[in-house]
C-alpha cells in the first residue's frame, strides 16, 4: 500500500478556484484509494457553496461537487496535507507566514500548469464577477497543471 496523499488547494475565499481544482483533481485521481483531495481559503468563511459559475465549468465537464462548503484554512487542516497548492503568489506568502512549520508542503499551483505568459504572471487569477469565460480560463489552467501535480506528488510520496 502506498502513502496516503492529501492535496489541498488554497485560494482566497475557498469559493471558485480552489473547489474548482478539487473537483477536477478528484476526478482525475478517481479509482486511486492513495490520493485525498480537498481545499480552503486564507480569507474564506465557513460554509459557503461554491459559485455557480465554478459549478457550470465543472457541470459542463460531466464533474459534481455535491454538498460543497468553504472552509478556512486552518493549521488542523494543513496538518492532514501532503502537498498545498496555492493560487496566488499572495496566498503562498500568506500560508509562509501564518503557518512556516508547514512551510515544505507549500507550493503555487501555475508552476505546474507549464502555461508560462509574461502578461499574466504566475497566479491564476481570480475569476469572481468576470463572467464563465473567466472560470473556463482557470480551468484550463488546472487541467494543464493536474497531470503535473499528480506526477509529482506520486513521486515524492513514494
Amino acid at each position: 500500500m502506498s502513502h496516503p496523499k492529501h492535496v489541498l488547494f488554497v485560494c482566497t475565499g475557498n469559493t471558485c478556484r480552489s473547489p474548482m481544482a478539487e473537483a477536477l483533481l478528484r476526478h482525475a485521481v478517481a479509482g486511486r484509494d492513495d490520493f485525498s483531495v480537498s481545499s480552503a481559503g486564507v480569507a474564506a468563511s465557513k460554509g459557503t457553496p461554491a459559485s455557480p459559475e465554478t459549478m457550470t465549468v465543472l457541470k459542463n465537464r460531466g464533474i459534481k461537487l455535491d454538498g460543497f462548503k468553504s472552509r478556512p484554512v486552518s493549521a488542523s487542516v494543513l496538518s492532514t496535507a501532503t502537498h498545498v497548492f496555492a493560487m496566488t503568489e499572495g496566498h503562498l506568502a500568506s500560508l509562509e507566514s501564518r503557518f512556516p512549520e508547514h512551510a515544505d508542503k507549500f507550493f503555487l499551483l501555475r508552476e505546474f500548469s507549464g502555461i508560462t505568459d509574461k502578461r499574466k504572471g504566475i497566479d491564476v487569477p481570480d475569476p469572481i464577477g468576470m463572467g464563465l469565460p473567466a472560470y473556463e480560463e482557470v480551468a484550463k489552467v488546472f487541467e494543464a497543471a493536474i497531470p503535473s501535480i499528480i506526477a509529482y506528488v506520486d513521486a515524492e510520496t513514494r
